[in-house]
């Protein structure tokens, strides 16, 4: 099996810990590293041979400075951002023209998995299942811990074969009301997106669905200087979107894992997957919190105390050239923030 990470992401929820020069998947946040050098601690044991990592060119640099023992020509660089769908059938069609064949297993730079080795087990249930069955898509679905509205749901149906269950449908973080129900059925997982299919499989979805594009992507590879022109003009459209959804539920099978996911990819989810409970604060650098509760507090500024008090579900970040302090449910609302922020003339603190 053929591994893709990817990690092109801007990691703009996380600002301003995540900077578009340095995105989240490269910060240390984690234990003095970062998801992308978690990730790749996670799989090392597939062979370097059989990794690759798709990432933005402003980000080629810092990747190869982060995982040395990569080949560089396994670093597949995108040279704008077009969203997801451009993205991966530029890694597929890459490997196609490697005469890469077989199974590819889809995965991201910028999650945290508490038991790698359930992770990897499911990885290779999953290799086994579509060696076995090319035309069929495995889905990796994570046994959800509390009603999470910012992320996408799988619909299981029933058992096929031990521990492999019927794939019936998706949704997109729905309302949080919606999520306790799908949580209490007992029906539905988390969806961490991470899908394993064979290459071929995979590029006749994106023939059906998206022709024009894998034609584009089809004639510009191998040409360096075709790509860097013509990838840019390419729609940007979400994965889930283009392909995705549009999977027929026969062809696909999921995979309940209970591998400690989580995708730190707002505050709030940070603070979500690095506290022990709801209730715990998660504090970084000089801070003193009194009577707070459920609450980021990052200071990065050496000799300037942040403290807080009768806080409850606020994010405090400091970095020194900006500060931000935010409710944990206006988290969303940090978009329209960045985006106010290039309007009005503070693009170098984005």
């Amino acid at each position: 099996m053929k591994i893709i990470l990817f990690a092109g992401g801007a990691g703009t929820r996380l600002w301003p810990l995540s900077r578009t020069a340095t995105p989240k998947q490269f910060e240390p946040f984690f234990e003095g590293k970062s998801t992308l050098q978690l990730a790749i601690d996670r799989v090392r044991t597939f062979g370097f041979e059989q990794i690759y990592v798709s990432t933005n060119a402003a980000y080629v640099d810092i990747v190869k400075r982060q995982i040395p023992e990569l080949d560089p020509t396994h670093i597949f660089s995108e040279p704008a951002k077009r969203d997801l769908t451009a993205a991966i059938g530029l890694a597929l069609v890459r490997l196609k023209a490697e005469g890469v064949s077989g199974t590819i297993g889809m995965l991201w730079a910028d999650h945290l998995i508490d038991r790698p080795e359930v992770f990897c087990e499911a990885l290779n249930r999953a290799d086994a299942i579509v060696n076995k069955s090319p035309e069929t898509l495995v889905f990796l679905g994570e046994r959800p811990r509390f009603a999470n509205h910012n992320l996408g749901w799988i619909h299981v149906g029933p058992e096929r074969t031990e521990g492999v269950y019927s794939f019936l449908e998706w949704k997109y973080r729905p309302e949080l009301d919606l999520c306790k129900t799908l949580m209490e059925s007992g029906e539905w997982l988390w969806n961490p997106g991470y899908f394993v299919y064979n290459i071929d499989t995979i590029l006749a979805i994106y023939k059906q669905r998206q022709p024009e594009m894998l034609q584009a992507l089809q004639e510009m590879v191998g040409d360096e200087e075709r790509i860097a022109r013509v990838y840019p003009t390419l729609p940007s459209i979400h994965f889930d979107n283009a392909i995705a959804e549009h999977v027929d539920p026969s062809q696909a099978v999921v995979l309940p894992v209970d591998m400690g996911w989580s995708d730190p990819g707002t505050l709030y989810a940070m603070k979500e997957a690095l506290a022990e409970s709801e209730e715990m604060n998660v504090v970084q650098g000089n801070v003193l919190t009194q009577d707070s509760r459920d609450c980021l507090v990052y200071n990065q500024v050496e000799g300037q105390l942040v403290t807080t008090v009768g806080l409850n579900g606020v994010m405090i970040i400091n970095t020194g050239d900006s500060l931000l302090v935010c409710h944990k449910d206006s988290v969303p609302q940090i978009k329209i923030l960045l985006n106010r922020m290039k309007d009005e003339g503070y693009e170098e603190r984005l």
